[in-house]
């Protein structure tokens, strides 16, 4: 095949961005642009808590998969990265960041339980595993306050048809064997999760805390929008260097990434749905 040139990355960049920064759930994502309004009543907080925790619990089930199929050995850790952190593993600072904490007066167990506080830079190579790190535990804090259990987050049954699709194309399109489609899919995660809906969830929710659960515990959410911010920083690094990989194919990359969205899209729909059935109702 032709050797492919940086004008040609700049082409193909061009599409990326036409179909993945434009996506509808990226510019137009209606169910978070209402909830940031901090309209959100207990019931919906806790509808929106069930549903998120399950998508966030089966997504480990979708990073190992990714894991499984990774195209070389670079993407299989960066993959393994994401999986352990998921599971429990806090990063282990490097650089300055290394530099600055072995200055300090050491690491107190909150640093490694309490998202508010654990880091969101470094490596899990050589990083310390905590039960209380993982990030369904954060989701289990968080639920308490608003009366949910373990046994009411994060499994399947809990999952809306809309939820579950979702998940489904987590696991068929994220975690595909084929590397171009995958990589289009991560590319469109990274890029939707980094495009703002962390930020409204956290306004909806800090609206809800102020005005009736002080006791909220918002740190999963804000920890994630502080690393999907620095994901989507990578993913342009990441593109090019698949780019050049003599079996990467444009069109492979561009139909995971359009079929990963339509699934971020269907879940988000489907909330949306959800609330304003819950409206209906209300009101009647």
């Amino acid at each position: 095949m032709p050797v492919r040139t940086s004008g040609d990355l700049a082409r193909f960049r061009s599409r990326v961005e036409g179909l993945v920064h434009h996506h509808p759930v990226v510019v137009d994502n209606a169910y978070t642009r209402w909830f940031a309004t901090g309209a959100a009543d207990r019931d919906e907080v806790r509808h929106l808590t069930v549903q998120f925790s399950v998508f966030s619990h089966q997504f480990v089930e979708a990073q190992l998969r990714k894991v499984l199929n990774a195209a070389d050995l670079d993407s299989y850790r960066a993959g393994k990265e994401i999986l352990m952190n998921e599971l429990g593993v806090v990063f282990k600072p490097t650089g300055a960041a290394a530099a600055a904490a072995a200055r300090g007066a050491g690491v107190s167990p909150a640093e490694h339980t309490d998202p508010d506080i654990v880091g969101t830079e470094g490596t899990v190579d050589g990083g310390r595993f905590r039960f209380t790190a993982a990030h369904f535990e954060w989701l289990l804090r968080f639920g308490a306050p608003i009366g949910l259990g373990f046994d009411d987050l994060g499994k399947r049954r809990h999952g809306t048809a809309s939820t579950l699709f979702f998940c489904d194309e987590l696991l068929r399109i994220y975690g595909s064997e084929d590397a171009s489609i995958a990589e289009g899919a991560s590319y469109a995660v990274e890029n939707w999760a980094a495009a703002g809906f962390w930020k409204e969830l956290i306004a909806g929710l800090s609206a809800f805390k102020a005005r009736e659960c002080p006791d909220l515990p918002m740190g999963f959410w804000i920890w994630h929008d502080k690393i999907e911010d620095q994901h989507a920083a990578h993913t342009a690094d990441e593109l090019a260097e698949a780019f050049f990989r003599s079996d990467f194919d444009e069109e492979r990359f561009l139909a995971g990434a359009a079929e990963m969205l339509g699934g971020v899209k269907a879940f988000w729909d489907g909330l949306e749905s959800d609330r304003r059935a819950y409206e209906t109702r209300r009101v009647a």
